[in-house]
Protein backbone atom coordinates (compact mmCIF):
# COMPACT_ATOMS: atom_id res chain seq x y z
CA UNK A 1 0.00 0.00 0.00
CA UNK A 2 3.00 2.94 0.80
CA UNK A 3 4.86 1.57 -2.30
CA UNK A 4 1.82 2.06 -4.25
CA UNK A 5 0.67 5.95 -2.26
CA UNK A 6 5.10 6.59 -3.44
CA UNK A 7 4.40 5.73 -6.75
CA UNK A 8 1.23 7.81 -7.27
CA UNK A 9 2.91 10.63 -5.87
CA UNK A 10 5.70 9.93 -8.42
CA UNK A 11 2.72 10.24 -11.53
CA UNK A 12 1.33 13.07 -9.95
CA UNK A 13 4.99 14.52 -9.54
CA UNK A 14 5.43 13.95 -13.30
CA UNK A 15 2.13 15.56 -14.77
CA UNK A 16 1.72 18.70 -12.65
CA UNK A 17 6.02 19.07 -13.17
CA UNK A 18 5.17 19.13 -17.22
CA UNK A 19 2.29 21.06 -17.26
CA UNK A 20 4.35 23.83 -15.43
CA UNK A 21 7.29 23.37 -17.42
CA UNK A 22 5.12 24.33 -20.36
CA UNK A 23 3.48 27.18 -18.57
CA UNK A 24 6.80 28.96 -18.20
CA UNK A 25 8.42 28.49 -21.26
CA UNK A 26 4.95 29.99 -22.65
CA UNK A 27 6.10 33.25 -20.11
CA UNK A 28 9.37 33.50 -21.56
CA UNK A 29 8.18 33.91 -24.89
CA UNK A 30 5.62 36.24 -24.22
CA UNK A 31 8.40 38.15 -21.84
CA UNK A 32 11.87 37.18 -23.50
CA UNK A 33 13.07 37.64 -19.89
CA UNK A 34 16.06 35.67 -18.94
CA UNK A 35 15.08 35.36 -15.67
CA UNK A 36 11.83 33.66 -16.81
CA UNK A 37 14.25 31.39 -18.60
CA UNK A 38 15.79 30.33 -15.96
CA UNK A 39 12.67 29.33 -13.85
CA UNK A 40 11.53 27.33 -17.00
CA UNK A 41 14.76 25.81 -17.57
CA UNK A 42 14.83 24.62 -13.87
CA UNK A 43 11.41 22.99 -14.16
CA UNK A 44 12.62 20.91 -17.25
CA UNK A 45 14.93 18.97 -14.36
CA UNK A 46 11.80 18.80 -12.33
CA UNK A 47 9.94 16.58 -15.29
CA UNK A 48 13.46 14.70 -15.74
CA UNK A 49 13.61 13.65 -12.11
CA UNK A 50 10.28 12.88 -11.72
CA UNK A 51 10.51 10.82 -14.62
CA UNK A 52 13.07 9.12 -13.32
CA UNK A 53 11.53 8.80 -9.48
CA UNK A 54 8.77 6.30 -11.09
CA UNK A 55 11.30 4.13 -12.01
CA UNK A 56 13.40 4.36 -8.83
CA UNK A 57 10.02 3.38 -6.81
CA UNK A 58 10.03 0.25 -8.45
CA UNK A 59 13.20 -0.69 -8.41
CA UNK A 60 13.86 0.36 -4.33
CA UNK A 61 10.59 -1.94 -3.81
CA UNK A 62 12.13 -5.19 -5.08
CA UNK A 63 12.83 -7.50 -2.24
CA UNK A 64 16.83 -8.91 -1.16
CA UNK A 65 17.49 -11.43 -3.60
CA UNK A 66 20.62 -13.31 -4.67
CA UNK A 67 22.29 -10.66 -6.37
CA UNK A 68 21.26 -8.19 -3.86
CA UNK A 69 21.10 -8.94 -0.67
CA UNK A 70 20.62 -6.43 1.18
CA UNK A 71 18.05 -5.14 -1.30
CA UNK A 72 17.31 -2.28 -3.82
CA UNK A 73 17.03 0.92 -1.34
CA UNK A 74 20.58 2.05 -2.73
CA UNK A 75 19.19 3.31 -5.90
CA UNK A 76 17.31 6.12 -4.00
CA UNK A 77 20.44 7.77 -3.26
CA UNK A 78 22.07 7.34 -6.98
CA UNK A 79 18.90 9.16 -8.30
CA UNK A 80 18.97 11.94 -5.70
CA UNK A 81 22.89 12.29 -6.73
CA UNK A 82 21.99 12.33 -9.89
CA UNK A 83 19.10 15.22 -9.78
CA UNK A 84 21.71 17.40 -8.44
CA UNK A 85 23.78 17.09 -11.03
CA UNK A 86 21.07 17.88 -13.16
CA UNK A 87 20.16 20.81 -11.31
CA UNK A 88 23.63 22.22 -11.23
CA UNK A 89 24.16 21.79 -14.98
CA UNK A 90 20.77 23.73 -15.26
CA UNK A 91 22.57 26.28 -12.72
CA UNK A 92 25.57 26.77 -15.71
CA UNK A 93 23.53 26.81 -18.84
CA UNK A 94 21.88 29.77 -16.73
CA UNK A 95 24.46 31.73 -16.30
CA UNK A 96 25.86 31.04 -20.14
CA UNK A 97 22.46 32.22 -21.34
CA UNK A 98 22.37 35.32 -18.83
CA UNK A 99 25.94 36.59 -19.12
CA UNK A 100 24.50 36.30 -23.42
CA UNK A 101 21.63 39.01 -22.33
CA UNK A 102 23.98 41.17 -20.51
CA UNK A 103 26.12 41.17 -23.30
CA UNK A 104 23.36 41.77 -26.19
CA UNK A 105 19.92 42.65 -24.49
CA UNK A 106 16.82 41.68 -26.17
CA UNK A 107 13.70 43.76 -25.54
CA UNK A 108 11.21 42.71 -22.69
CA UNK A 109 7.98 42.63 -22.97
CA UNK A 110 4.35 41.59 -21.79
CA UNK A 111 6.07 41.43 -18.44
CA UNK A 112 2.58 41.75 -16.36
CA UNK A 113 1.31 38.73 -18.10
CA UNK A 114 4.51 36.83 -17.82
CA UNK A 115 4.42 37.51 -13.90
CA UNK A 116 0.89 36.35 -13.64
CA UNK A 117 1.98 32.77 -15.31
CA UNK A 118 5.07 32.48 -12.91
CA UNK A 119 2.98 33.33 -10.00
CA UNK A 120 0.49 30.75 -10.64
CA UNK A 121 3.02 28.31 -11.46
CA UNK A 122 5.19 29.09 -8.49
CA UNK A 123 2.07 28.67 -6.18
CA UNK A 124 0.96 25.59 -7.22
CA UNK A 125 4.79 24.05 -7.14
CA UNK A 126 4.74 25.14 -3.26
CA UNK A 127 1.47 23.06 -2.76
CA UNK A 128 2.92 20.12 -5.01
CA UNK A 129 6.33 20.06 -3.39
CA UNK A 130 5.21 20.28 0.27
CA UNK A 131 2.77 17.20 -0.70
CA UNK A 132 5.68 14.82 -1.84
CA UNK A 133 7.95 15.66 0.86
CA UNK A 134 5.03 14.96 3.17
CA UNK A 135 4.80 11.48 1.30
CA UNK A 136 8.58 11.18 1.41
CA UNK A 137 9.27 11.62 4.37
CA UNK A 138 5.92 9.17 5.91
CA UNK A 139 6.60 6.60 3.72
CA UNK A 140 10.51 7.03 4.07
CA UNK A 141 11.28 7.58 0.15
CA UNK A 142 14.54 9.37 -0.15
CA UNK A 143 13.84 10.26 -3.72
CA UNK A 144 10.81 11.42 -3.20
CA UNK A 145 11.54 14.21 -0.34
CA UNK A 146 14.33 15.00 -2.69
CA UNK A 147 12.07 15.48 -5.06
CA UNK A 148 9.72 17.69 -3.02
CA UNK A 149 12.33 19.88 -1.95
CA UNK A 150 13.65 20.49 -5.14
CA UNK A 151 10.13 21.42 -6.76
CA UNK A 152 9.69 23.86 -3.11
CA UNK A 153 13.48 25.32 -4.22
CA UNK A 154 12.00 26.20 -7.46
CA UNK A 155 8.79 28.01 -5.81
CA UNK A 156 11.57 30.42 -4.08
CA UNK A 157 13.02 30.73 -7.68
CA UNK A 158 9.90 31.59 -8.92
CA UNK A 159 9.51 34.40 -6.25
CA UNK A 160 12.75 35.99 -7.11
CA UNK A 161 11.61 35.99 -10.56
CA UNK A 162 8.90 37.62 -10.12
CA UNK A 163 10.95 40.03 -7.50
CA UNK A 164 13.25 41.16 -11.11
CA UNK A 165 10.48 41.40 -13.17
CA UNK A 166 8.84 43.85 -10.68
CA UNK A 167 12.19 45.90 -10.30
CA UNK A 168 12.44 45.88 -14.47
CA UNK A 169 9.02 47.23 -14.68
CA UNK A 170 9.56 49.64 -11.77
CA UNK A 171 13.01 51.13 -13.04
CA UNK A 172 13.52 50.22 -16.80
CA UNK A 173 16.64 48.83 -15.96
CA UNK A 174 17.05 45.68 -18.36
CA UNK A 175 20.52 44.62 -16.85
CA UNK A 176 18.74 43.72 -13.63
CA UNK A 177 17.36 40.91 -15.47
CA UNK A 178 19.95 38.73 -16.15
CA UNK A 179 21.53 39.74 -12.97
CA UNK A 180 18.39 38.10 -11.10
CA UNK A 181 18.43 35.16 -13.36
CA UNK A 182 22.82 34.73 -12.27
CA UNK A 183 21.15 35.50 -8.81
CA UNK A 184 18.56 32.19 -9.64
CA UNK A 185 21.34 30.25 -10.96
CA UNK A 186 23.61 30.39 -7.72
CA UNK A 187 20.71 28.96 -5.59
CA UNK A 188 20.48 25.99 -8.04
CA UNK A 189 23.94 25.56 -7.42
CA UNK A 190 23.81 25.10 -3.86
CA UNK A 191 20.32 23.54 -4.10
CA UNK A 192 22.48 20.82 -6.43
CA UNK A 193 25.52 20.79 -4.75
CA UNK A 194 23.35 20.09 -1.00
CA UNK A 195 21.67 16.95 -2.67
CA UNK A 196 24.61 15.57 -4.51
CA UNK A 197 26.44 15.32 -0.86
CA UNK A 198 23.59 14.14 0.99
CA UNK A 199 23.42 11.08 -1.46
CA UNK A 200 27.07 10.28 -1.55
CA UNK A 201 26.80 10.48 2.46
CA UNK A 202 23.91 7.91 2.13
CA UNK A 203 26.23 5.73 -0.79
CA UNK A 204 28.93 5.76 1.63
CA UNK A 205 26.97 4.75 4.46
CA UNK A 206 28.59 8.18 6.64
CA UNK A 207 27.05 8.25 10.05
CA UNK A 208 23.71 9.73 10.97
CA UNK A 209 23.33 11.50 13.73
CA UNK A 210 19.86 11.70 14.11
CA UNK A 211 18.99 8.21 12.84
CA UNK A 212 21.72 6.93 16.08
CA UNK A 213 20.22 9.56 18.48
CA UNK A 214 16.76 7.66 17.49
CA UNK A 215 18.34 4.83 18.23
CA UNK A 216 20.14 5.83 21.64
CA UNK A 217 16.46 7.17 22.92
CA UNK A 218 15.06 3.44 21.88
CA UNK A 219 17.76 1.49 23.75
CA UNK A 220 17.38 3.77 26.99
CA UNK A 221 13.60 2.86 27.08
CA UNK A 222 13.30 -0.72 25.79
CA UNK A 223 16.44 -2.36 27.29
CA UNK A 224 15.52 -5.77 28.88
CA UNK A 225 17.31 -7.01 32.04
CA UNK A 226 20.97 -8.50 30.51
CA UNK A 227 21.29 -6.20 27.47
CA UNK A 228 23.67 -4.80 30.37
CA UNK A 229 25.56 -2.06 27.48
CA UNK A 230 25.38 -1.65 23.55
CA UNK A 231 28.41 -0.28 21.70
CA UNK A 232 30.09 -0.39 18.07
CA UNK A 233 26.40 0.51 16.45
CA UNK A 234 26.56 0.56 12.82
CA UNK A 235 23.61 2.01 10.48
CA UNK A 236 23.71 1.23 6.47
CA UNK A 237 21.38 2.53 5.33
CA UNK A 238 19.81 1.54 1.97
CA UNK A 239 16.49 3.67 1.14
CA UNK A 240 13.86 2.77 3.42
CA UNK A 241 15.51 -0.18 4.65
CA UNK A 242 18.16 0.14 7.62
CA UNK A 243 20.42 -2.64 8.69
CA UNK A 244 21.82 -1.88 12.06
CA UNK A 245 24.46 -4.41 13.83
CA UNK A 246 26.30 -3.74 17.12
CA UNK A 247 28.02 -5.34 20.19
CA UNK A 248 25.58 -5.95 23.51
CA UNK A 249 27.08 -7.14 26.71
CA UNK A 250 25.32 -9.98 28.27
CA UNK A 251 25.77 -11.95 31.39
CA UNK A 252 28.86 -14.22 30.90
CA UNK A 253 27.25 -17.32 32.61
CA UNK A 254 24.22 -17.53 29.68
CA UNK A 255 24.32 -20.53 27.84
CA UNK A 256 23.60 -20.06 23.83
CA UNK A 257 19.88 -20.58 23.91
CA UNK A 258 19.38 -17.99 27.13
CA UNK A 259 21.46 -15.38 25.11
CA UNK A 260 20.01 -15.96 21.98
CA UNK A 261 16.32 -16.05 23.26
CA UNK A 262 16.96 -12.33 25.29
CA UNK A 263 19.20 -10.60 22.34
CA UNK A 264 16.09 -11.69 19.79
CA UNK A 265 13.35 -10.19 21.99
CA UNK A 266 15.25 -7.05 22.27
CA UNK A 267 16.17 -6.92 18.70
CA UNK A 268 12.18 -7.05 17.85
CA UNK A 269 11.22 -4.67 20.38
CA UNK A 270 13.47 -2.45 19.34
CA UNK A 271 12.52 -2.69 15.62
CA UNK A 272 9.16 -2.48 15.81
CA UNK A 273 9.25 1.28 17.67
CA UNK A 274 12.00 1.80 14.85
CA UNK A 275 10.65 4.36 12.33
CA UNK A 276 12.18 2.65 9.39
CA UNK A 277 11.67 -0.65 8.22
CA UNK A 278 15.35 -2.24 9.02
CA UNK A 279 16.62 -5.24 10.96
CA UNK A 280 19.09 -5.27 13.77
CA UNK A 281 21.87 -7.80 14.35
CA UNK A 282 23.55 -8.17 18.24
CA UNK A 283 27.35 -9.64 18.29
CA UNK A 284 27.59 -10.80 21.95
CA UNK A 285 30.35 -9.89 24.09
CA UNK A 286 30.55 -11.73 28.25
CA UNK A 287 30.05 -9.01 30.58
CA UNK A 288 33.27 -11.02 32.41
CA UNK A 289 31.99 -9.18 35.94
CA UNK A 290 33.03 -6.06 35.28
CA UNK A 291 29.55 -4.95 34.97
CA UNK A 292 28.33 -5.72 38.62
CA UNK A 293 27.09 -2.80 39.78
CA UNK A 294 24.71 -2.02 36.65
CA UNK A 295 23.52 -5.65 35.62
CA UNK A 296 19.68 -6.38 36.84
CA UNK A 297 19.90 -10.02 36.41
CA UNK A 298 19.09 -10.17 40.03
CA UNK A 299 19.59 -14.33 40.09
CA UNK A 300 23.17 -14.24 38.80
CA UNK A 301 25.22 -16.80 40.80
CA UNK A 302 28.39 -15.06 39.72
CA UNK A 303 27.84 -11.55 40.98
CA UNK A 304 30.81 -9.74 42.73
CA UNK A 305 29.25 -6.46 43.83
CA UNK A 306 25.54 -5.64 44.11
CA UNK A 307 23.27 -4.30 41.33
CA UNK A 308 23.40 -0.24 41.89
CA UNK A 309 21.42 1.12 39.16
CA UNK A 310 21.11 0.13 35.42
CA UNK A 311 23.76 2.15 33.34
CA UNK A 312 22.85 4.93 30.87
CA UNK A 313 24.59 5.17 27.60
CA UNK A 314 25.63 8.03 25.82
CA UNK A 315 25.94 8.48 21.93
CA UNK A 316 29.86 8.06 21.78
CA UNK A 317 29.45 4.67 23.83
CA UNK A 318 27.03 4.02 21.60
CA UNK A 319 29.10 4.59 18.73
CA UNK A 320 32.76 3.63 19.79
CA UNK A 321 33.96 0.22 18.52
CA UNK A 322 35.49 -0.54 21.89
CA UNK A 323 33.62 -0.98 25.38
CA UNK A 324 34.38 1.70 28.26
CA UNK A 325 37.37 1.35 28.92
CA UNK A 326 37.24 1.34 32.69
CA UNK A 327 35.11 -2.17 32.25
CA UNK A 328 38.30 -3.45 29.43
CA UNK A 329 40.13 -6.46 31.03
CA UNK A 330 43.97 -6.18 31.32
CA UNK A 331 43.72 -8.77 28.01
CA UNK A 332 41.97 -6.01 26.48
CA UNK A 333 44.06 -3.30 27.24
CA UNK A 334 47.33 -5.10 26.05
CA UNK A 335 45.74 -5.70 22.61
CA UNK A 336 44.54 -1.92 22.21
CA UNK A 337 48.52 -1.28 23.56
CA UNK A 338 49.50 -3.64 20.80
CA UNK A 339 47.10 -2.06 17.71
CA UNK A 340 48.14 1.47 18.74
Amino acid sequence: MEKKLIRNASIISLVVGTSLMLFKFWAYNLTKSEAVLSDALESIVNVVTAALAIVVVIVSARPADQDHPYGHGKVEYVSAAFEGGLISFAALAIIYEAVKALMYPEELRNLGSGALLVAGAGFVNFLLGIFLVRVGKRDKSLALEASGHHVMSDFVTSVGVLVGLALVSWTGLKWIDPVCAILVACLLAFTGYKLVRESLGGLLDEENDEIIRAILRLIGSDRPAGIIQVHHLRVMRSGHYHHIDAHAVVPEYWDVREAHSYTDAFEDALMQQYPYDGELHLHLDPCRRAYCRYCDVHECPIRREPFEKKRSIDFEELTSPQEPRKFRTKSQHERDALKS
